[in-house]
């Protein structure tokens, strides 16, 4: 099983991560404002753990995201 993380940059509006979460991984805006929280004041955030395949997909899906719409957001996945 894989972490799909978040990390901190000084120019992706919270917004736009809270969109994120909500997008790909499916979580309400409390859970995602959370998240958000912790991505900004810890520096990373985990949006969840899956399968290798899935979150290989899940983050390519976010970069992609994010560089479609000029944010400098990064998503790795790290092995739980």
């Amino acid at each position: 099983m894989y972490k799909v993380v978040l990390l901190n940059d000084d120019f992706t509006p919270m917004d736009f991560v809270i969109a994120v979460l909500q997008r790909f991984f499916s979580l309400n805006t409390e859970q995602a404002t959370r998240i958000m929280l912790k991505v900004h004041h810890e520096g990373r955030g985990v949006c969840g753990v899956f399968p290798r395949d899935i979150a290989a997909t899940k983050v390519e899906q976010v970069s992609a995201f994010a560089r479609r719409h000029q944010h400098p957001l990064a998503c790795v996945m790290e092995e739980n």
